[in-house]
């Protein structure tokens, strides 16, 4: 029976291992400047550290607005039936992030100053992460798009074991802001190495190409800043009530529950080409197949892994991170205990189909009513329950808006002939 399964399955699988060592290899390295932020840093300046991210990050969103996401579907369509235009995403693709992150560049030093006051020189040193994180995003995609999985596992593995040495140092050496350069340092050598690796590409004008991937990365771009409302936006908000060292707190716990699902995304991730190729060919029956097998069998491991988190991760926290076992701490994990199945169905959803198909629209729209929501409500709970409020709203609202994205998504693709 395993043979069988390997068989049928062997391209995804062996996708699956290089994408996992590739992730491995880029988000490891942000894992341990996290985890050494820490243990060395007092709660206040880890999260001084976590409020710089958090709103560097915003400006990400408009840095990239969707561009390496609607990258990676075009890739693959391109790959799969217009090779001619294959090689003019890169170029294409590239010449709208530069302008855009130009623009974010510029309104950030202007507006930063008056609007983050003494926390500015934080976001300051962050800034170059505007342009490096979107290009590292871009040439993620075209890999991904290209199945090229091992060779991008390699370039990043082979970029974290390097860069270890540098980042121990300088969050040793320099503390809060020697943990923000790491950061630079790392997307830097990760771009420059995935560039080097990949040149087939034309230094050539599109209007097509940029209008096709432009016009969906809209989409992704409105749905991106419509998921982080409700889910980075939380920082944001407890900075602005005051709760600095809280958001240190809230921190730790969001980044182990994203590390925990990682390996459905990167399921996700690989077999997503595959959808896209699907969709294209319009073999709708096979799309259709795909999303009850892998629905029975991701919602029943993202279960097995909220009961993980819910008995294990406490003690993980007593005993690796004991200034940071509180109570309002152990009453975090029990809330996101109940969030993890539809958490991890929702993203795997996402990435696997929804934006695949050319749906991301339906993510756009219920994603935007749903940050609205928990920005609203995050505002009404800290008022009234303090720090623990924003876990309540992320609950609530994270789990209506994915049952109700499945549904409708599900009806969608049953439509379809």
């Amino acid at each position: 029976m395993l043979k069988k399964i390997y068989n049928n399955h062997k391209e995804t699988i062996h996708n699956f291992i290089w994408r996992s060592l590739q992730i491995f290899g880029k988000q490891g390295i942000t894992f341990l400047i996290f985890i050494l932020c820490a243990k060395l840093l007092t709660p206040y300046d880890f999260g001084l550290y976590n409020y710089a991210l958090a709103i560097i990050f915003f400006f990400i969103i408009f840095g990239d607005f969707g561009i390496s996401a609607a990258t990676s579907k075009y890739v693959a369509e391109y790959n799969a039936i217009n090779k001619d235009k294959l090689k003019l995403v890169l170029f294409n693709s590239g010449i709208v992030i530069v302008g855009l992150t130009i623009i974010i560049t510029i309104l950030t030093l202007l507006i930063g100053p008056w609007y983050l006051k003494d926390k500015y020189i934080y976001v300051l040193y962050l800034l170059p992460l505007i342009f490096l994180a979107p290009m590292t995003s871009l040439y993620d995609g075209i890999y991904r798009g290209l199945k090229k999985f091992k060779q991008l596992a390699i370039l990043s593995l082979i970029v974290g074991v390097l860069s270890i040495p540098f980042v121990y140092l300088l969050v040793k050496q320099y503390g809060l802001i020697g943990a923000l350069i790491a950061q630079n340092l790392f997307y830097f050598i990760l771009l420059i190495n995935l560039a080097f690796s990949y040149r087939e590409f034309h230094l050539k004008f599109n209007k097509e190409v940029m209008k096709e991937v432009g016009k969906y990365s809209i989409i992704i771009g409105i749905s991106s800043i419509a998921f982080f409302l409700y889910s980075r936006a939380d920082i944001i908000i407890l900075g602005h009530f005051g709760y600095i060292k809280e958001i240190g707190y809230y921190g730790v716990i969001i980044q182990v529950f994203n590390i925990m699902v990682i390996p459905l995304t990167l399921l996700a991730q690989v077999i997503s080409p595959n959808i896209t190729s699907n969709f294209a060919k319009k073999e709708y029956d096979k799309i259709r197949e795909k999303l009850n097998y892998f629905m029975k069998l991701v919602i029943p491991i993202s279960i097995l892994i909220a009961i993980i988190f819910y008995f294990l991760f406490p003690e993980i926290i007593r005993i690796l991170l004991p200034k940071y076992y509180i109570k309002e701490m152990l009453i975090s994990i029990t809330i996101l205990s109940f969030l993890i199945p539809t958490k991890i169905w929702g993203v795997f959803q996402t990435q696997s189909f929804i934006v695949s198909t050319g749906y991301a629209k339906i993510i756009a729209v219920t994603t935007l009513i749903g940050g609205v929501l928990n920005v609203i409500f995050d505002i009404i709970l800290i008022k009234l329950i303090g720090f623990t409020g924003v876990f309540w709203v992320t609950l609530i609202i994270h789990s209506l808006n994915i049952i109700f994205q499945t549904s409708y998504y599900k009806h969608k693709i049953k439509s379809l002939k």
